[in-house]
């Protein structure tokens, strides 16, 4: 019998019996794994048409292709997004059309893409079809291969590896090396050096304001002015993928064209990262790389799969805050072991860094991560609704260990202003009740801490922004946000704005009043902070009738050793008229700092104050020469603790300055009049209140109207 084998079949002959299976597979090439469509292309979706900023960064790289040069790595690394291979593509067009070069272009995202790209290169320098086969079989060392003729070529060239967010993948297969032929760039999301040895590492951050708005203006021009794109780019924190993104969106509709100010309202709504990834070309297959919710998500999927599930969970943990310098100190605590471990948490920050996923930065003195803002909502738009009570939680009792918890009068601490905006974002992201309210608890004693250093700017505004941002949640009438609203109040004093204190006082006090009780704490804290507005409004009587009521409350609720009340007490010895201040509490009140000196500690604030109060009691009872000393002690101790720009140094040195002149010495007086004036205009402004009334009391003593108060009975 004959037989007849057609394509691969085959013939057997035998002489017994065989049994034979044999399986055919048709319908495509066997003959190895195919390569990449081009290396002489970039592989990259949308090519810049203009290449914004990037200046300083194109002229070293530009360099480093001129006609002669050869033999060095150049590391573009940064977030994903952030431009790197835009840089490279036009680093790449330059090469071949300006300096003589043959570019090649390889993916490097992968094991795969990368040994086909680089073996498509050894075919492009001139390696025979025996030579790839080889090496695709393994018979021969395929790097070794691929470099041979890399050396060999006739022509420079320009390597571009893309998207090497693996480096162990170059490291391990030696693909990563020099030739005096030619310039290798690598770009990458790992930052550190360790990876690069030899290579020149540089970093491709976000664009400059005008830069970024420029790169909408260039994709949108008829969508709105160059002032709204740059409004559009700070919202999208200049990140370059997100602003190519935004300014597809805004080119290609056709229907109800948007301007750039609709977009930025839709963009503040609750999908705004989706919103950003619409401008991604609906017709193209979705490349994650290119999609602000998803690039991030490859390194997450990374960490998982690599057994670093903590460093995951430390930037969800991250994307509970704001975008704005974090303070390392603040994720190093016991508490963050409600998200990850808290030995793991170097382990997880380090992969992030590496990663380029956050940065190190410093910060008034004090080393803070940074993440960026559109990373951060795409984290947290991703993130599990089952972790969030978890990471919300967590944040919360991260940030209330980093505040002080009993807030005490002290110098500018501009570290505190650190923790604000973050105090802000906890309030704009957490949605469990309980935790908000925690929250709010935490941002309302920032508010404090800020203004007992005398950061009243801060304390307001971080006051009444938590109040906003928890009162729909939690309701105008919650006894936490009635108490935010009372510390705004307080801080509007503070700046001067006497008519919003007063209104803002009056009516939180009046519904705490109303809620909770003339004698609430919070009640009588409402209305301490009432009668000092009152009393700077010349309505000396409402004002010491509330105070009075205030000592009354705080002695019942609080107890009379407490430091509240004492300090209420304190305030008696400034309100009253010096007639009655020596028979009040019969006679009491005139020993009150030797009272606080015994229970608080000659050295605490609130000793400290009542001691002011006390000179100025015995300024108005003319004695001037035991004013004088007490006063000048009282101001030595606040410069030594608070600094001579403290609002309440200069509040004691303005008594100096009256007991000073009462005994004779107006030079003196006039001398610190004159540095008391000057430090309020730089602090407080010029037309605050304090500042003028100081500005009058240095005219009355230069003009020789000033008169000492006569002592009752005088």
């Amino acid at each position: 019998m004959d037989g007849h084998a057609e394509d691969r079949g085959r013939v057997y002959q035998s002489s017994g019996d065989q049994h034979i299976n044999e399986h055919h597979h048709y319908g495509g090439d066997t003959s190895g794994p195919s390569g990449p469509d081009s290396v002489r292309r970039p592989a990259v979706g949308r090519p810049p048409a203009v290449l914004r900023d990037r200046a300083e960064v194109m002229e070293r790289l530009r360099a480093g292709v001129e006609e002669g040069r050869g033999g060095e790595v150049y590391v573009l690394y940064g977030m994903g997004g952030s431009g790197k291979t835009a840089v490279a593509c036009v680093l790449f067009q330059t090469a071949i059309g300006e300096c003589g070069r043959a570019g090649l272009w390889v993916n490097a995202s992968d094991r795969a893409s990368l040994r086909a790209g680089m073996l498509a290169v050894a075919a492009d320098r001139g390696a025979s079809d025996g030579e790839l086969l080889a090496a695709r079989n393994g018979l021969r060392p395929a790097s070794d291969l691929v470099w041979q003729y890399l050396d060999r070529s006739a022509e420079p060239w320009l390597l571009v590896l893309d998207n090497a967010d693996e480096p162990e993948i170059l490291r391990d297969g030696s693909w990563l090396r020099t030739s005096p032929r030619g310039t290798v760039v690598v770009t990458t999301r790992r930052a550190a050096v360790s990876w690069w040895p030899g290579a020149e590492l540089q970093h491709i951050g976000v664009l400059p304001r005008e830069d970024a708005a420029l790169v909408l203006c260039d994709l949108a021009p008829h969508s709105g002015t160059a002032e709204q794109a740059a409004r559009i780019a700070d919202r999208l924190g200049r990140l370059p993928l997100a602003l190519t993104l935004a300014g597809g969106f805004l080119s290609h509709q056709v229907l109800d064209p948007w301007t750039m100010d609709a977009y930025g309202r839709h963009l503040d709504g609750d999908e705004g990262v989706q919103l950003i990834d619409r401008g991604a070309d609906a017709l193209s297959e979705a490349d994650p790389r290119h999609l602000v919710g998803l690039t991030w998500q490859l390194t997450l999927d990374m960490f998982e799969a690599r057994g670093l599930p903590e460093a995951a969970a430390l930037l969800r943990l991250l994307a509970r805050f704001a975008p704005e310098p974090l303070p390392l100190s603040l994720l190093d605590h016991a508490d963050i072991s409600g998200v990850l471990p808290h030995a793991r948490t170097e382990t997880a920050l380090r992969a992030l860094l590496d990663q380029s996923l956050t940065e190190l930065v410093v910060d008034v003195g004090a080393r803070c991560v940074q993440s960026h803002g559109v990373l951060l909502d795409s984290v947290s738009a991703a993130t599990p609704a089952e972790r969030t009570p978890a990471l919300d939680a967590t944040a919360v009792r991260l940030l209330d260990a980093a505040v002080p918890g009993l807030p005490d009068a002290g110098p500018h601490d501009p570290r505190l202003r650190l923790l604000v905006p973050h105090a802000l974002a906890l309030l704009r992201r957490v949605g469990e009740p309980s935790t908000l309210a925690d929250a709010l608890a935490v941002a309302t004693r920032l508010a404090v801490a800020l203004h007992r250093t005398g950061d009243y700017l801060s304390a307001w505004e971080t006051s009444r922004t938590a109040a906003d941002l928890a009162q729909p949640p939690l309701g105008a009438d919650h006894r936490l946000v009635l108490a935010a609203r009372s510390r705004a109040g307080r801080a509007l004093f503070r700046l001067g704005r006497y008519a919003e204190a007063e209104s803002t006082l009056h009516s939180v006090r009046a519904t705490q009043e109303r809620l909770f009780g003339a004698g609430d704490p919070d009640t009588l804290d409402s209305g301490y902070g009432l009668q000092l507005v009152l009393a700077n409004l010349g309505r000396r009587e409402e004002s010491l009738a509330l105070l009075r009521a205030t000592v009354t409350g705080r002695r019942a609720t609080l107890g009379p050793a407490h430091p509240l009340t004492l300090r209420a007490r304190a305030g008696l010895l400034e309100m009253l008229p010096a007639s009655e201040v020596v028979t009040e509490e019969d006679g009491a009140l005139l020993s009150l700092p030797s009272e606080c000196a015994q229970l608080l500690g000659p050295d605490h604030t609130v000793t400290l104050g009542a001691g002011h109060n006390h000179a100025w009691a015995l300024y108005l009872l003319g004695r001037f020469d035991e004013a004088d000393e007490e006063i000048r002690l009282v101001a030595d101790a606040y410069v030594r603790r608070f600094g001579p720009e403290y609002p309440i140094v200069l509040a004691a040195r303005q008594l100096f300055s009256r007991t000073r002149s009462a005994l004779g010495h107006v030079d003196t007086g006039i001398e610190l009049m004159t540095d008391v004036v000057a430090r309020r205009e730089r602090g407080l402004g010029p037309e605050h209140p304090f500042t003028v009334a100081g500005r009058g009391l240095l005219e009355e003593y230069r003009s020789g109207r000033w008169r000492a108060p006569r002592p009752p009975g005088g």
